[in-house]
């Protein structure tokens, strides 16, 4: 049984072009399908894919270090879908890329090494989508120095 439901509404404005309302006082989101099929007038379903991969990722990155009451801040992660053609010829976002990287040299960070072996278990958007898509994350600090 599930805690939660979440629920959104999508009301088409024109051709691929959709408004997403999220209730409440949340502003809406304009999506669209890139040209051909759209106008690229908001962000398609694979960004909004990403978007949510890598901001669970970021958020769960923050929530594990200010725990142990460390300051990582500001966070950046960039996010990368390679998408292509599955056995049945149909286009599939085949894996994601997830690249965080720490506003702050890894050397003033306390329990790091157990914060990066831990923290992707505790992204629920995350472990959902990573059981149908490869997803790889690369965690770097503020000197560029690869953590993950």
């Amino acid at each position: 049984m599930s805690d939660k439901t979440i629920q959104i509404e999508l009301v088409q404005q024109h051709d691929y072009r959709f408004d997403v309302h999220f209730g409440g006082d949340m502003p809406v989101v304009t999506t669209d399908e890139p040209a051909p099929l759209g106008t690229g007038l908001g962000p398609s379903p694979v960004q909004l894919l990403c978007a949510a991969v890598g901001n669970c990722l970021s958020d769960s990155l923050l929530f594990a270090l200010r725990k142990f009451k460390q300051a990582p801040e500001p966070i950046h992660c960039k996010v990368q879908a390679e998408v292509g053609r599955n056995a049945d010829n149909r286009l599939r976002v085949l894996k994601i890329t997830a690249t965080l990287t720490l506003g702050v040299p890894s050397a003033g960070l306390e329990h790091l090494d157990r914060v990066l072996e831990s923290f992707e278990q505790y992204c629920t958007v995350t472990q959902s989508v990573g059981q149908g898509i490869a997803i790889e994350t690369q965690v770097f600090d503020s000197t560029g120095a690869r953590l993950k």
